[in-house]
């Protein structure tokens, strides 16, 4: 049976123990062969054969507290097109703005009062308005009670305590119930209930309130910090507008940015945001992409030109035909890709989950052993001991180590995504950072990808008369070399008078007439037939293609009147990108299709290694020997040609605008094609694995104090409560400083 794939956002995780009760409930049902969960984006993937209920899985989420509903239009993932089995109904596109997703779907299940979460959409509204914060509040006042109680009639104290502790505690045990019958028996929620039982039963309530009012505050804590990583990469989704002005029977009229079907035709005004991925079909302005490319400067766009919804128009009225669908736009599969990538773990994140399991039993042992040891063989008091085992317990939660991993690693991929690097994947992120050599291609990724005027040697007029007359033979040609010559008479002002006669010389170049002259722009051999050049003039030829330009000779009435010389350019920040590269310790190699003479010169120019004429089965053999020579390779290039060494580096990055294939075919994706973002993106991950260093120091470092002062009777139970919740919040506070890294 085929597999499937269905993509649920849930409601009300704010820490990783939220997923691995998920994950662990849902993969026990019928069917399902995998389950990936992330807490940051706040959703979960159930790979399953087709046979699953999917009611049932549904049924087990809100069961442990959770508000599940499925994704609603969204496109498929790449790997799983064609096996689907994803409640695509229609193309409601709300859940990609972050509003609708987090109100648990009705299926006749009943909310369990209390339960984990449920204060739904953690980021919408304030949090004294959620579920969670209402029981923390009453949790808090219960306290304050009990406290005022207690001093005003000390008989009855006890008993006020005992009330508080079930008002916080009740909700909390249901979970852990729950949470045991999915197949989570050591969870937090566990711990917890153990604890503020026992301290209840050894006369402690008053310190068994103030733990469950602490938890509390915790969690509601980790839920707001959660939501402000999750709302992070949801908030890109604001930037596309809500309505369009749509082009219909020459009227225009407002509709909903959603409802654009391909093929539509929209107008945007100058200062709108565009509402759709587009071509422009009428009209020129700068468009500010800085939303989604985090490119600064505005980029002059006209006729043909692709646009992204979300970007700004500058400065005049344009036309668009729409090119994708609200779902499909390039924002919508940025969101897509880095929730999807949020989902699955890096090798770290899969050490320390595997490290958890073993951990959490460990703790209850060791808490076990600390509460009747001492009294057993040592005469110890009972009292006093399980007390510490108690504390022990609560020291022991494992959520700030597991959530030290993938909240560092969601703020990554988020602060990356708002500016252009993708990575699919704490395994990408991860590896991004070990990179030594970098591989690049060579045409549309170190240079532009089209050529340019670089030489114009006039003999006899001036270097403007000869790119005019040039230019006069090229118009209307598509030809790369022949736009070369075009956009540079335009960019210099040069006047292009209309040609008469003009005829295409097949392998030779073109001819015609204009002004009584008789043009022709033909190629070196075939100025050679006619003897035309001198040897002075050959040899500048000559000197022009060593320097990897390809040369047109322009002959007026027979005679050489000059030469135009033309060379796919250097990006302007390729030499730059590889100085960056350079200083973080990395190597560079350029792995190009070109001729040798054309790749020495563009390569001389940039000071990198290179290798030339290569088919794409040979750039994947070179990577395979770098590899083999002990590199961790990334491969660069456009996604396409480039495929198979793509696949074969350690890590292939796709050059390009948003393409399909760039989003799609590679591991990572530099959106707007800056060499430098290479560069950045080592760097990003370099500084993610120092912020996981550095939560897993602050998450064990802090639990290590607390266990050696809790077993000297220096802290005890509300401490060591602080011990878990404040090491779970710093971590998180700390993946978050991520987002806000400039790089």
């Amino acid at each position: 049976m085929a597999e499937s794939e269905t993509r649920y956002r849930v409601g009300g995780m704010d820490c990783a123990s939220c997923a691995t009760k998920i994950d662990t409930a849902v993969r026990r049902l019928t069917g399902v062969a995998d389950v990936s969960v992330s807490v940051m984006a706040g959703t979960m993937t159930v790979r399953h054969d087709g046979s699953s209920d999917l009611k049932a899985i549904e049924k087990k989420v809100t069961g442990l507290g959770y508000s599940v509903a499925p994704f609603v239009g969204t496109a498929a993932p790449a790997h799983t097109q064609g096996a689907q089995h994803r409640h695509d109904h229609g193309h409601d596109h709300r859940d990609h703005a972050g509003h609708d997703y987090d109100h648990p779907h009705d299926h006749g299940e009943k909310e369990i009062e209390g339960l984990h979460g449920h204060d739904h959409a953690p980021m919408a509204g304030p949090w004294w308005q959620s579920r969670k914060g209402r029981l923390t509040i009453l949790s808090g006042a219960a306290l304050v009670a009990a406290y005022t109680v207690g001093h005003l009639v000390p008989t009855i104290a006890s008993y006020a305590f005992i009330v508080a502790v079930l008002i916080g505690l009740v909700p909390i045990a249901r979970r852990a119930i729950m949470a045991a019958f999915s197949g989570t028996p050591f969870s937090i929620e566990m711990l917890m209930t153990i604890a503020a039982i026992g301290a209840v039963i050894i006369n402690a309530g008053e310190e068994a309130a103030t733990v469950v009012f602490l938890f509390l505050v915790g969690e509601l804590l980790e839920g707001v910090a959660a939501g402000k990583a999750r709302e992070s990469i949801q908030s890109l989704t604001a930037l596309v507008p809500k309505n369009a002005l749509l082009e219909d029977n020459g009227q225009t009229r407002e509709v909903p940015a959603e409802s654009l079907a391909v093929g539509a035709i929209i107008m945007v005004r100058p200062g709108d945001r565009i509402s759709a991925d587009g071509i422009i079909i009428s009209g020129e302005s700068a468009i500010d992409e800085a939303p989604v490319t985090g490119e600064s400067t505005p980029v002059r766009k006209g006729v043909d030109a692709v646009v992204f919804a979300g970007t700004v128009n500058g400065d005049a009225v344009l036309r668009v035909r729409v090119t994708a669908a609200a779902a499909d736009n390039t924002i919508a599969r940025v969101v897509k890709l880095v929730e999807e990538a949020q989902e699955s773990k890096a090798p770290t994140e899969r050490f320390i989950d595997r490290f958890s399991r073993y951990y959490t039993p460990g703790v209850l042992v060791v808490a076990a052993l600390v509460a009747v040891v001492p009294p057993l063989l040592f005469a110890g008091p009972w009292g006093e001991w399980v007390y510490k085992g108690l504390a022990i317990l609560l020291i022991g939660c494992p959520c700030a180590l597991v959530i030290s991993t993938p909240a560092a690693i969601a703020a990554s991929l988020s602060a990356g995504a708002r500016r252009g690097l993708l990575m699919k994947g704490g395994a990408v992120l991860e590896t991004l950072g070990k990179v030594t050599m970098v591989a690049f291609d060579k045409t549309g990724t170190l240079t532009e990808g089209r050529p340019q005027v670089t030489d114009i040697i006039s003999f006899g007029l001036s270097g403007a008369q000869v790119l005019s007359r040039a230019a006069v033979l090229e118009q209307g040609s598509s030809h790369p070399l022949a736009l070369a010559i075009l956009n540079r008479a335009k960019s210099d002002g040069v006047p292009v008078p209309p040609a008469f006669e003009l005829e295409a010389l097949p392998g030779k170049g073109v001819s015609g007439k204009v002004g009584g002259e008789a043009l022709d722009l033909l190629s070196p051999p075939a100025a050679r037939e006619r003897g035309a050049l001198s040897a002075e003039q050959d040899a500048r030829i000559a000197a022009l293609n060593d320097e990897g330009k390809s040369v047109s000779v322009l002959l007026v009435n027979g005679v050489v009147a000059g030469l135009i010389a033309m060379r796919d350019e250097p990006r302007e920040d390729a030499e730059a990108g590889l100085a960056a590269l350079k200083s973080a310790g990395v190597k560079a190699m350029m792995l190009t299709g070109d001729n040798k003479r054309t790749a020495a010169a563009v390569a001389g120019m940039l000071g990198i290694d290179w290798r030339g004429e290569m088919m794409p089965e040979d750039k994947q053999r070179v990577v395979g020997e770098l590899k083999r020579e002990g590199f961790i390779v990334a491969k660069v290039g456009d996604g396409i040609n480039d495929a198979p060494a793509l696949a074969a580096a350690d890590i292939g990055i796709a050059m390009g605008g948003g393409t399909d294939v760039a989003l799609e075919t590679a591991d990572a994706a530099v959106l707007h094609g800056r060499v430098g973002d290479v560069a950045r993106m080592i760097e990003l991950s370099k500084r993610t694995m120092r912020n996981i260093l550095q939560n897993i120091t602050i998450a064990l470092g802090l639990k290590a104090v607390f266990l050696v002062t809790t077993i000297i009777g220096i802290t005890g139970l509300w401490p060591a409560i602080l011990a878990d919740t404040g090491a779970t919040v710093l971590v998180t506070i700390n993946a978050l400083r991520l987002l806000r890294i400039k790089i």
